[in-house]
């Protein structure tokens, strides 16, 4: 018996990974976030398998699903949002696995930040503009961030950021941002990626509180924010530079 924990994606069921739908597919016993991962993407699970939703259950409750099924011997779907990598509270159920001595393996899915570059039709680096992406947050009710990671350190590079679970910290988002980028830095706000009702907000650090105060949103809300994201003029990669010497040409 084995527990999967599987990156269910940005929400489009499609996005998916095949190996996440195959196991879907085979487990008798799915565990799911209700609040944020879609109903179609139960539509994977074969007829007759046990679905139990996690949105209301506490760690202790989830960890009790576990050890029912281990002890029936009956293999375990765990669906997650987005990726496992980041934000995914799964090392807490990892670990608690193994003080039970069950086994589990990891799936990865779909990161958010991608399914929303993907959305607003941009790549997050481009030369001489942005060569490194920051996946942060703000402090919330759940955890606070580290003393050392703040928004102020990782402008300071110049880099492109993605802001996660912050929606509700929009104006220190701006207040904390724009000494370094500058109130003219592009900002994308990309709510409910690839879901039928996603919205995307674009703006400025001057202009994107105005955006959001017209189009309120709430919870799952990626906030990008960097010169990358503009459309401008910007350098060529040297990658198909015709002079660019590689072991692929002759």
């Amino acid at each position: 018996m084995t527990v999967y924990f599987i990156g269910a994606g940005p929400g489009a069921a499609d996005l998916l990974t095949l190996r996440g739908r195959d196991l879907l597919e085979r487990c008798p016993v799915c565990l799911y976030a209700g609040s944020i991962v879609p109903p179609d993407m139960l539509k994977f699970c074969a007829e007759g398998t046990r679905l139990v939703d996690t949105a209301p259950l506490s760690l202790d409750e989830i960890e009790a699903e576990y050890a029912k099924a281990h002890a029936q011997g009956q293999d375990v779907a765990r669906l997650h949002s987005g990726d496992l990598s980041i934000y995914s509270a799964v090392a807490e159920q990892t670990r608690r696995l193994d003080q039970l001595g069950i086994p589990w393996s990891m799936v990865p899915g779909v990161p958010a930040f991608a399914a929303a570059a993907s959305v607003l039709g941009r790549e997050l680096t481009m030369p001489g503009v942005a060569q490194s992406v920051v996946l942060t947050r703000m402090t919330g009710r759940a955890s606070a961030m580290p003393e050392r990671e703040t928004l102020a350190a990782f402008a300071a590079t110049g880099a492109t950021l993605a802001i996660h679970l912050a929606i509700h910290a929009l104006g220190k988002i701006v207040q904390e941002l724009t000494p370094f980028y500058g109130a003219d830095c592009p900002v994308a706000i990309v709510a409910r990626a690839t879901w039928p009702d996603q919205l995307v907000l674009r703006g400025t650090l001057s202009t994107i509180e105005a955006e959001l105060a017209q189009n309120p949103v709430e919870r799952t809300a990626l906030v990008l924010v960097g010169p990358a994201l503009a459309e401008k003029d910007f350098r060529e990669s040297a990658l198909y530079d015709p002079d660019y010497r590689r072991r692929f040409r002759s």
